[in-house]
C-alpha cells in the first residue's frame, strides 16, 4: 500500500511535515521520503529504505537540510522510492504517489516508443512514480496532465505535487484510495490518513472526492478539477487498512468494524463461547463488536508484541512471512486455558497467519476456537491496489480449493461467491478442517456494505464478489 502527507504554511512546515509523514507508517514498511520547497533553496528531497527500522529513525537526525521549508510533501510507500522531482515544462516539482498500474509495461512501451526515458528503477523496473509523472508532463498544464494520466492508467492512482506554486492534491480518478484536507490556523495540511491531523492540531476540512484535484497554498484551498460521480473506494480501509480512529467519508474505522463484529454475532445463533478476543490489530475492533452483539466478554486471549513485528503480509518472500506471523503473536495461556473462544479477524488471504496462531492456540490450553472473519472470503485478487503481497488468484487460499473442486481455480466462481450455495459451504468447511478450527464463518458482502454506510455501487467489493472496474 502507502500513505502520503503534505503541509504548506506561513511559518516552518517540517515538524508538522516530518510527523505527519509518520502518521501513515501503517500503510507502508519499504521506502519513505520527503521533498520540501523553500524560497532559498528551492526543492529538497530526502529518500530512506525502512524495511528494517522506522520512519522517525531514519529522517529525524536529518531534518536540517530542510530548514526554512514552508511546504512539503512526503510518503510511505511498499512499492517505489519516491519522491521524485522533475524539470520539466510545466516547470519543477515533487511528486508521491499512492498508485498501482495494472497496464504498466504497456504504458512504459508507448512512452519509449516515443522517444522518452526512464532513470529511476525499483527493484529493476520502472518506477512507477516516474512513469506517472511522465504522463502529467505531456499535459499543457498540470490538470490537463492529471487528466491524461487518468485515461491511461488502469488501477488507481492518488497523488501529491509539490511545486512553488503550492501542493496538488489528487484522489484517484474512481477514489480507490482516500485523500482529506485538514486546516489550522496558520497552515493547512493533505493526507492519505485523517489520523495525522489531532496531535499537529489539524481539524479536518474536507474529504476530496474521486478524480477531484485541490490546489492548496499558504492562504487556503481551491477546487481545479471537479470529482467524478462514480467511486469504489476499498472497502478493505475500513475492514484492515485503515488506522482505527480514521475517517473515510466522514464514516469512522472502528464504528465500521464494532458494526461487523456485531453482524457476526448476530448471525451465530448457535455458538456458545466464553470470551471474544481479536487477532491483533485490526482484528480486535471486530470482536469488540463480536462481544457486545453476542453479551460476552472481550477478553486478551492473544497479543502482539508491537514494538517490533510488521504486518505479516508484508514481506515478499513466504517462508519469512511464515516467520513474522507466528513471531509478532504471544498467547495468554491463563486466558486461553480450558476456554471455548472467538477469535474474530479481518481475512483470511493464503492462511498464513491463521494456522499458525490456531495451533499455537490449542497448544496453550484452548478448548474450542470459533474463528469469525470480519469480511467475505477472498475470490479475486485486487488489481487496483498495492495492498499485500498477493499479486494473482492463485495465492488465495479459496482459489486452491476451488482448483481441488473444479478442476480448474476460476471456474463457477460466482457459485463459490454466494454465500447461501453448497460450493460456497464446501469451500468454508474446507478451510476449517485445514485449519483445525472447531467453526468458521464469513460475514457477507451485505453486511459488510451495510456496516460501511454507503451505497453497493460506491464501495469496491472486488476481492469478495469481482464487481470492480477500471
Amino acid at each position: 500500500m502507502g500513505g502520503f502527507f503534505g503541509t504548506i504554511s506561513k511559518g516552518n512546515a517540517v515538524p508538522d511535515l516530518f510527523y505527519g509523514t509518520d502518521y501513515n507508517s501503517h500503510l507502508g514498511t519499504k521506502r519513505a521520503g520527503m521533498a520540501t520547497y523553500s524560497k532559498t533553496n528551492g526543492l529538497t528531497r530526502s529518500i530512506h529504505n525502512i524495511e528494517g527500522s522506522y520512519f522517525r529513525s531514519k529522517f529525524e537526525s536529518g531534518l536540517s537540510k530542510f530548514d526554512g521549508a514552508t511546504s512539503g510533501i512526503g510518503v510511505i510507500s511498499d512499492t517505489d522510492a519516491q519522491p521524485i522531482i522533475i524539470n520539466s515544462h510545466l516547470g519543477r516539482f515533487a511528486i508521491v504517489t499512492v498508485a498501482r498500474i495494472d497496464n504498466i509495461e504497456e504504458i512504459e512501451k508507448q512512452l519509449l516508443e516515443s522517444n522518452h526515458h526512464f532513470t529511476e528503477l525499483s527493484s529493476g523496473k520502472t518506477n512507477q512514480t516516474e512513469l506517472i509523472a511522465t504522463l502529467i508532463c505531456e499535459g499543457k498544464t498540470i490538470v490537463d496532465g492529471v487528466e491524461k494520466m487518468f485515461a491511461a492508467i488502469k488501477g488507481s492512482c492518488s497523488l501529491l505535487i509539490l511545486s512553488e506554486e503550492g501542493i496538488f492534491a489528487v484522489r484517484d480518478k474512481l477514489g480507490r484510495t482516500p485523500v482529506i484536507i485538514g486546516k489550522k490556523d496558520s497552515a493547512y495540511a493533505v493526507s492519505s490518513e485523517p489520523n495525522a491531523f489531532p496531535n499537529l492540531d489539524f481539524d479536518i476540512d474536507y474529504f476530496v472526492g474521486p478524480g477531484e484535484i485541490i490546489h492548496i497554498t499558504e492562504n487556503g484551498w481551491k477546487q481545479v478539477r471537479k470529482p467524478n460521480d462514480k467511486m469504489q473506494v476499498c472497502s478493505f480501509f475500513w475492514v484492515y487498512f485503515g488506522f482505527p480512529s480514521c475517517d473515510y467519508e466522514g464514516i469512522n474505522v472502528d464504528v465500521v468494524r464494532n458494526s461487523l463484529g456485531e453482524a457476526l454475532a448476530k448471525a451465530d445463533t448457535d455458538t456458545v463461547a466464553d470470551f471474544a478476543c481479536g487477532i491483533p490489530d485490526s482484528g480486535v475492533g471486530h470482536a469488540i463488536g463480536y462481544a457486545i452483539g453476542k453479551g460476552i466478554p472481550y477478553k486478551r486471549g492473544i497479543l502482539k508484541y508491537t514494538p517490533t513485528w510488521p504486518r505479516s503480509f508484508t514481506p515478499s518472500q513466504q517462508s519469512m512471512r511464515n516467520l513474522v506471523a507466528k513471531m509478532k503473536i504471544l498467547p495468554n495461556r491463563q486466558m486461553l486455558t480450558g476456554k471455548r473462544v472467538v477469535f474474530c479477524d479481518d481475512s483470511i488471504v493464503r492462511g498464513t497467519q491463521l494456522r499458525g496462531n490456531v495451533e499455537m492456540m490449542f497448544a496453550y490450553g484452548a478448548k474450542e476456537i470459533h474463528m469469525r472473519i470480519a469480511c467475505p472470503p477472498l475470490v479475486y485478487a485486487c488489481r487496483y491496489l498495492n495492498f499485500s503481497a498477493t499479486q494473482n488468484d492463485l495465492e488465495l487460499i479459496t482459489r486452491s480449493i476451488i482448483e481441488k473442486f473444479e478442476g480448474q481455480h476460476d471456474k463457477n466462481l460466482q457459485e463459490y461467491v454466494d454465500p447461501n450455495s453448497e460450493k460456497h459451504k464446501q469451500m468454508v468447511e474446507v478451510i476449517r478442517q485445514r485449519f483445525g478450527l472447531t467453526s468458521l464463518r464469513f460475514n457477507t458482502v451485505d453486511a459488510l456494505v451495510k456496516a460501511i454506510g454507503l451505497p453497493k455501487e460506491r464501495i469496491c467489493t472486488h476481492c469478495f464478489d469481482g464487481s470492480s472496474y477500471f
